[in-house]
């Protein structure tokens, strides 16, 4: 779990943003404009921080200049912008940002940014998590997997599935009636089937559509349909 900082002048891309990374686990604090951001950065240190460059009162580049000027850019940045020349992505990195994402942003592009950002800060990659909930799996194993992103997806579901499946408890008497019509019998088992899976991953909406098969996308749409509230159902597990 990381705290990140989102800072975008548009309300629906905060939002947007802090629902996805919420329920990868992370603690999320947002900010409207330059003003806020700074502080939040003076009163604390993001283990992230993702950075609009187009805000009314300063943009993120001046406001990254700033950071790098008085010595607090000591976390990593992510750039946005969905109007940004190279020219100011080029300038955003020089000045000391790890990475630049262009609006719309894609979501597997937006988990990846956090990840690797997450990985050169002080928070460890969290798919590593695995190695230190399960004693069983050493560390050069678990370094090894996540080296190769050919085999990480793969990699990942058979170590769950070696530690993790004996010590996930089964749903335990969950009965359809038959008397239901087909539409509502088939809801009420998909509703348990996510809520199991979604306790067993903890929650991380990555490793529920590993484990589903189903795109991320789709996902969020299933559980939107079934009323299925991911970070709700995992405090009523913990």
């Amino acid at each position: 779990m990381a705290n990140i900082l989102v800072v975008d002048d548009e309300m629906g891309i905060r939002e947007l943003l802090s629902e996805i990374l919420s329920d990868e686990g992370h603690v999320i604090l947002t900010a409207e404009n330059a003003q806020q951001a700074r502080d939040v950065r003076a009163a604390s240190t993001p283990d992230l921080v993702l950075l609009d460059i187009w805000m009314p009162d300063t943009d993120g580049v001046t406001l990254l200049k700033e950071w790098q000027r008085d010595g607090l850019l000591t976390m990593p940045v992510i750039m946005m912008s969905g109007h940004a020349t190279i020219d100011t992505a080029v300038e955003a990195t020089r000045i000391g940002a790890m990475n630049f994402l262009e609006k719309p942003i894609a979501l597997q592009k937006l988990l990846k940014a956090v990840q690797q950002g997450l990985s050169r800060g002080q928070e460890p990659v969290r798919p590593l998590v695995y190695q230190s909930r399960h004693s069983s799996l050493s560390t050069e194993a678990s370094t090894a997997a996540y080296a190769h992103p050919s085999v990480q997806a793969h990699t990942t579901v058979t170590m769950i599935a070696a530690t993790e499946v004996a010590a996930v408890p089964q749903p335990q008497g969950f009965t359809v009636p038959f008397e239901l019509p087909l539409r509502e019998a088939r809801d009420a088992f998909e509703r348990a089937y996510f809520e199991h899976h979604l306790v067993r991953e903890g929650g991380s909406m990555t490793r529920v559509a590993e484990r589903t098969g189903l795109e991320r996308t789709h996902l969020y749409r299933k559980l939107k349909q079934l009323g299925v509230e991911p970070s709700k159902l995992v405090k009523r597990g913990g």
